[in-house]
């Protein structure tokens, strides 16, 4: 299959692009500058210059392709509306050459659009109050085309994506505690946040793209809920520091912006049973505190 690939340079991406590449696939990914032209390369993909504003090379990269992945999310998060107007024109944008063609389309979202307070599942409906609501209507824009015969698909990823190099939430924790001398959560820590290996979501998405049907939700999530508690208290032992309960009120100004405080106080545990039976999948690799414990997340020097 030829895939046009989106994101593929990024923090996940290069694991999905050598996955599909190591399958047979020949993958096309967007490079909106060098560095990332030479990335795709090294990976064994080929670049297509242009970026998620230049929507010719979207529509190009598309028609040129047996199959769509896009991952590749930006803006800026002082503007949501933006982020998800952005989002959604280059969705549409992607999709519209794949129209009555049978073709699979797979996009990225993220399972903290997910309701709150207990284990949701690909079937519950995502929390249009949530706190990643922004993330919702580029699933819509989507899964809109499985009607215009397209073999449309969503993917949810944990928001813990984790595995060497990772530069995400679990790296803004531990920097934060370095910064401040203690490992934090908010109030009990009984908070859950699903998680992934790296790997193991770069296997989901070949999936999705090999075989997922259309209009399906999917979740990328191999652990359902891991405490945050348990996540800081690994983050101590590693930087021998002491762990501290924090109020939301006190959260919002110890981590580095008010919304990191709300989504590390955030309850989202996040079911995959349906996924995983549904496309075979099965997450072989390490757990999210096994990589704390034995990764480079507290290896490296502190910033």
């Amino acid at each position: 299959m030829r895939v046009f690939v989106t994101g593929g340079s990024g923090q996940t991406g290069p694991a999905v692009v050598a996955e599909l590449v190591a399958a047979g696939h020949s993958v096309t990914g967007l490079a909106r500058s060098d560095a990332a032209a030479a990335r795709l390369e090294s990976l064994g993909a080929t670049p297509h210059r242009g970026s998620l504003e230049d929507l010719d090379s979207l529509h190009s990269g598309a028609t040129a392709a047996d199959g769509v992945l896009h991952m590749a999310y930006g803006g800026d998060f002082s503007d949501l509306d933006d982020m998800m107007r952005r989002d959604r024109t280059a969705i549409e944008t992607l999709g519209q050459p794949l129209a009555h063609s049978g073709r699979p389309f797979v996009i990225t979202s993220g399972t903290l659009v997910m309701p709150a307070g207990r284990e949701t599942t690909e079937k519950d409906e995502p929390d249009m109050a949530g706190i990643a609501a922004f993330r919702i209507a580029g699933e819509r824009a989507c899964l809109d085309f499985a009607a215009r015969d397209v073999r449309a698909s969503v993917v949810r990823l944990a928001p813990t994506v984790h595995g060497p190099e990772d530069h995400g939430f679990i790296p803004m924790l531990v920097a934060t505690a370095r910064k401040t001398g203690v490992s934090a959560y908010v109030g009990d820590g009984t908070n859950r946040w699903p998680a992934v290996h790296r790997l193991d979501a770069a296997v989901l998405f070949r999936l999705a793209l090999e075989k997922a049907p259309a209009g399906s939700v999917l979740h990328g999530v191999a652990e359902s809920g891991v405490t945050l508690k348990s996540i800081a208290e690994t983050i101590a032992r590693g930087l021998d520091l002491p762990t501290v309960s924090l109020t939301p009120a006190e959260a919002a100004t110890h981590f580095v912006s008010p919304f990191m405080a709300t989504a590390y106080g955030f309850d989202g545990p996040v079911s995959s049973a349906h996924t995983q039976e549904l496309l075979g999948w099965s997450p072989t690799h390490p757990t999210l505190l096994d990589d704390l414990e034995h990764g480079d997340y507290l290896a490296w020097p502190a910033s």
